[in-house]
């Protein structure tokens, strides 16, 4: 049915990934010029070269979801981010063959980003994320979740450019503190990531049964 279908705008193949490979979903892409937003998260039977079709076939493409997809390479990101000049969404959530200077070229390229997820890839680090800020003013959600290089140098400097920022996500950041995290706090950016007081007072509670008012005088 999609084969002969040429005005699709929305494409969601998340529930195909068991036995989705090129040879489906090309011809599909290849008559669809007018998708703005494609899901392809966990499709692990693809390759860069269904990335480089979407590129070239769907110049309006707005938002990606490429989550889990380890086939992501740096010529691929690229390919993306030189035809397709409107993207506001990308996750590329543990795309873990992705370094620092993919993401630096996607960000230069992509201004109106207002989303994206570079969570679970060891190799981003501050670079990326500092470039993520000064490119992306407009970013309002980014997800950096167990990116263990990124340290609180960048995460103010995101605080400094993005200031649309709603979201952020650092949990399992270990270099990540309350010394960046706090600035973002007070503007109420919602983070994943509890105070330290707070997360004190949790983990007395787990530890010893804690609860909230009780007298520890005593």
């Amino acid at each position: 049915m999609l084969k002969h279908n040429s005005v699709l705008q929305r494409l969601d193949l998340r529930s195909c990934s068991d036995w989705l490979t090129d040879k489906e979903l090309l011809p599909i892409i290849g008559q669809n010029h007018h998708l703005l937003h494609i899901n392809l998260n966990s499709c692990v039977q693809l390759s860069r070269q269904s990335l480089v079709a979407v590129s070239i076939s769907c110049p309006h493409l707005q938002k990606i979801c490429l989550g889990h997809c380890e086939w992501v390479d740096c010529l691929s990101l690229r390919s993306l981010a030189d035809h397709c000049k409107h993207m506001e969404m990308v996750d590329l959530t543990a795309c873990r063959q992705l370094k620092d200077d993919a993401i630096c070229y996607l960000v230069q390229k992509s201004k109106r980003m207002k989303c994206l997820s570079l969570a679970v890839n060891a190799n981003i680090s501050d670079v990326a994320v500092e470039e993520t800020a000064k490119n992306c003013r407009d970013l309002e959600h980014l997800d950096l979740t167990g990116c263990l290089r990124v340290k609180n140098e960048s995460i103010r400097t995101l605080a400094e450019y993005c200031t649309k920022l709603k979201s952020l996500k650092v949990k399992h950041c270990h270099n990540v503190t309350e010394s960046s995290l706090g600035i973002l706090r007070k503007r109420d950016v919602t983070l994943d990531v509890e105070p330290p007081l707070q997360r004190a007072l949790v983990l007395l509670q787990d530890v010893v049964g804690f609860a909230p008012f009780i007298n520890l005088q005593i």
